[in-house]
């Protein structure tokens, strides 16, 4: 594949500070009929009826990662992607630590039970922390049973014997504890968070998701008066946003789903990476990703308290019943562990890619948050951009920066609808 295919696959973030403002400006070739045809004949003739058919040495490894890559990232699926993925898992061992990790996250985005005997022989005998978290994400999802939990934890204390004390591990312990009943509790008083953000004069977008991340969501902007924002016939402003990922691996892992809670939203910019497209996006911070002046948006006059307790002060974002609801920690965690570069954005993708699949017309990416967009293919401009509208809308109140909060509302096997946000605006409002 070419260079630019392969990066832009990575999903990596090279940002321009001059955000194009003007609907009309905003222009991309990679969504034109010509490209898009190109893209598709050269992940079928190239990513997998070529690379996959190749014997895996030193010279080749390189591009058996990015196929896998290219396969999570608009779901492939066929004999020859089984057969290159089975190719891999034989010569696992002699693989470099990359293409183990996207091996693991096509496996896990693609088949959710086909490979379970390999990902199982993977499982029993990886040594490296993410590799292993990943394997047993998959065993996971697969048997939820206590028996399987129990088989897992007492396996991650065999193989890492300091695992209390490897921020990612802690996680996936977390995760098999608490997942289940998680997603079956119910979330605090949404009126509630609408009101303390009004009483802190905070500008907010707010992204509302199920726990089932098929499912498309729903944001909405909270100005710092705590008005939220409606067309000029009164009708909430929403804006669809999709907050899996290609894999859909859980939020502590890299190129997991977007993890639940709250995002400090820096600005806005533009990025020059050819899948996300050229859309303005918003620029978020994760807890623990930069320094806490920086997350909590202070002034330049004041300094973060080196001894003030970071989670202390993260859940202070909160209004009180809602800091002992775990899964609002779960950027924290996140970001304690590593991952980064979390934004939201527009994107370029064919969305013909993911046509059979729940969250259809919307555009799965590596854990960012995804607003619908629709090109013209023969003119190469916008036809809908839920992501245009945001960040229009966004940029419309107040100053220029604020935090966008990520929550899952329960476990409805289908996306968030207008009307259940209009009912939880309209109770706010009423008790205002």
């Amino acid at each position: 594949m070419k260079k630019w295919t392969i990066a832009a696959l990575g999903l990596l973030l090279t940002i321009s500070l001059e955000a194009q403002t003007r609907r009309e400006d905003i222009y991309s070739n990679f969504v034109l009929y010509e490209k898009r045809s190109w893209l598709q004949k050269d992940l079928r003739d190239n990513v997998i009826g070529n690379t996959l058919a190749l014997a895996i040495d030193s010279n080749t490894e390189y591009k058996f990662e990015s196929a896998c890559l290219a396969i999570a990232q608009f779901q492939l699926t066929g004999n020859e992607v089984a057969a290159g993925f089975n190719k891999m898992f034989l010569q696992y061992d002699s693989l470099q630590y990359d293409t183990k990790r996207a091996l693991l996250e096509a496996v896990y985005a693609i088949y959710p039970s086909t490979f379970a005997q390999q990902v199982s022989n993977v499982f029993q005998k990886e040594t490296h922390p993410k590799l292993f978290a990943m394997s047993a994400s998959y065993l996971f999802r697969q048997d939820t049973t206590i028996d399987n939990i129990n088989n897992i934890k007492i396996r991650m204390v065999e193989q890492f014997s300091n695992y209390d004390s490897i921020p990612l591990l802690q996680a996936l312990e977390n995760y098999l504890n608490s997942y289940l009943l998680a997603k079956t509790h119910k979330t605090p008083d949404i009126s509630t968070l609408f009101a303390y953000q009004a009483t802190r004069r905070q500008k907010t977008v707010y992204s509302f998701q199920r726990w089932n991340r098929d499912y498309g969501g729903l944001a909405i902007v909270q100005d710092a008066s705590g008005r939220f924002m409606r067309h000029p016939d009164g009708r909430l402003m929403i804006f669809e946003q999709l907050a899996r990922s290609a894999s859909d691996l859980p939020y502590f892992i890299t190129n997991g789903s977007t993890p639940q809670g709250v995002y400090s939203i820096q600005g806005t910019a533009v990025s020059r990476n050819t899948l996300i497209g050229p859309t303005p996006n918003l620029q978020l911070l994760m807890p623990n990703e930069k320094a806490w002046d920086k997350y909590f948006q202070y002034p330049p006059w004041e300094h973060w308290d080196s001894t003030r307790d970071s989670m202390t002060a993260y859940l202070e974002l909160l209004p009180p019943s809602w800091r002992k609801y775990q899964p609002m920690t779960e950027v924290f965690e996140a970001g304690k562990i590593g991952r980064s570069e979390i934004i939201a954005h527009g994107t370029t993708i064919d969305p013909e890619y993911f046509k059979h699949n729940p969250w259809y017309p919307l555009t799965p990416t590596n854990g960012c948050l995804c607003a619908k967009e629709l090109w013209n293919v023969s003119n190469g401009r916008l036809l809908v951009s839920e992501q245009y509208n945001l960040v229009s809308t966004f940029n419309a109140t107040p100053g220029a920066k604020g935090y966008l909060y990520v929550i899952n509302l329960d476990n409805q096997q289908a996306a968030v609808s207008r009307a259940e946000l209009e009912r939880l605006v309209k109770a706010y409002e009423k008790g205002k």
